[in-house]
């Protein structure tokens, strides 16, 4: 089964919305409650990064009866240094971001927390892919 959203840079209005449907479907796949949980922490996480960092972003979602694998590819800024965006406390979010409650540094650590396998991809003033992969 293949899901596809597109996300708005700027628009935290939605942010949310893919990781809501993917869970509503997850549930009706009979998928365990703490799979699901892990998954849509690491999916909400992704796409509020991409709408605080980036200008615009696509979420392609694979389920299959074992995994989901779930690729996040934006058009933005890029992570000049991956390793030290991975660094819980590490945050490039504007003033306008952070006063709104995000940009605290913890989307990439807990991305890697809540995913079996994390991949991340980026061209500085491209655009950032973050593939994860979770098992049920």
């Amino acid at each position: 089964m293949n899901l596809e959203f597109e996300i708005a840079g700027g628009d935290f209005t939605k942010a949310g919305y893919a990781s809501s449907q993917v869970k509503k479907m997850l549930k009706q796949l009979g998928v365990e409650a703490h799979c699901i949980k892990n998954i849509v922490i690491a999916l909400y996480e992704a796409e509020v990064n991409v709408v605080a960092h980036a200008y615009e972003g696509q979420i392609l979602v694979h389920i299959e009866s074992d995994k989901i694998t779930t690729k996040i590819i934006d058009k933005g800024p890029g992570i000049p240094d991956i390793e030290q965006a991975m660094q819980a406390g590490y945050s490039t979010a504007s003033k306008k971001v952070r006063e709104m409650g995000f940009g605290a540094g913890m989307g990439l650590p807990n991305i890697k927390k809540n995913t079996d396998k994390l991949q991340i991809q980026s061209k500085v003033d491209e655009g950032t892919t973050v593939e994860m992969v979770n098992y049920f």
